[in-house]
């Protein structure tokens, strides 16, 4: 099946838009619970209610089914939060919940207020049952020689639990709680592409941000229709002669060095993992190659590029 760039965007930004389908809308948010933070009375994020139901009774919670909602109500600061919130997710891990927790990494993602300011950390693994808003980092790999531009693809291993096989962007990686988006992105060049750390600071070029509201599938392991919403920042880094990815982990299973044509080939068959597939209609959108004039639905696509999350964002 070939796949448009649309439905690449529609394939990672599935969440419906209030201005685009109202009606949908509204039964889409009726149907889940607002996760909330006492003393904040706004959503930082949905929950399917088969989720939102197993925090029933739990200390530290309250579940509210006329308001649809749920309310951490343990801790008085981010700590304390935090805190309450590791020791119910560790409980349901014991137990067995959720399969989304079999794969605990032992990494913290942030959960900010309306005022940016940190309300809680959560377990990266456990992020999309609460559908809060997640930050990463991704970086396109490049190389421009006598004017033909090639793009560096990764295969994800075979063996990866989460789109296992499927062509990824040069690095990527979420950002932990406290980190920059810089000092992410150094971390995980050289722990996924093998990249020296003085080159990547020095060269590296700050493209803005990616945001979408992901659904999650089969491919992204554990339950499904879990909400995913996020937001990247965007590298662009031109590599010079001679320097080469190479796998610094047991994440990748190789690079190739793709022409532009071969790049969109792969994305019309549909070989990248979804996100990573934006990132890549970012890149060819920022350097010219995809245009107004090459591309019918190309003012759709550019805006849902950057969505404009309702939940609160850095």
């Amino acid at each position: 099946m070939s796949h448009s760039n649309l439905d690449l965007v529609n394939q990672c930004d599935g969440f419906p838009y209030p201005e685009s389908n109202t009606e949908r809308y509204l039964a889409s948010i009726t149907t889940y619970y607002q996760l909330r933070v006492s003393g904040h009375d706004y959503a930082l994020g949905y929950m399917l209610p088969s989720v939102a139901e197993v925090f029933r009774g739990i200390p530290n919670w309250e579940l509210n089914d006329d308001e649809r909602t749920l309310t951490l109500t343990g801790g008085k600061n981010a700590e304390e939060r935090s805190k309450a919130v590791e020791t119910t997710l560790l409980a349901m891990k014991e137990t067995g919940h959720f399969k989304v927790l079999s794969k605990w990494r032992g990494e913290l993602y942030a959960v900010y207020g309306k005022g940016k300011e940190l309300l809680f950390n959560v377990e990266r693994s456990a992020s999309p049952l609460l559908g809060v808003v997640t930050y990463g980092v991704h970086l396109t790999a490049y190389t421009n020689k006598d004017g033909q531009l090639k793009i560096w693809t990764p295969r994800r291993a075979r063996t990866k639990q989460t789109y296992g096989g499927l062509l990824d962007n040069a690095v990527a990686g979420g950002i932990a709680s406290g980190e920059s988006p810089l000092e992410s992105l150094v971390r995980e060049c050289g722990e996924e592409a093998s990249l020296p750390e003085e080159l990547v600071r020095s060269k590296a070029v700050a493209c803005g941000t990616l945001s979408y509201w992901y659904i999650r599938d089969e491919r992204a392991g554990g339950e499904t229709n879990l909400m995913q919403p996020e937001c990247q920042y965007i590298y662009d880094l031109e590599l010079p002669e001679g320097t080469t990815p190479k796998p610094g982990d047991d994440e990748v299973e190789e690079f190739y060095l793709w022409s532009v044509e071969e790049v969109q080939e792969a994305m019309k068959n549909g070989e990248f993992k979804p996100n990573c597939a934006l990132v890549v209609l970012d890149f060819l959108v920022r350097h010219g190659i995809l245009t107004s004039e090459n591309e019918t639905d190309y003012i759709e696509i550019v805006s849902r590029l950057h969505r404009r999350l309702e939940f609160p964002t850095l």
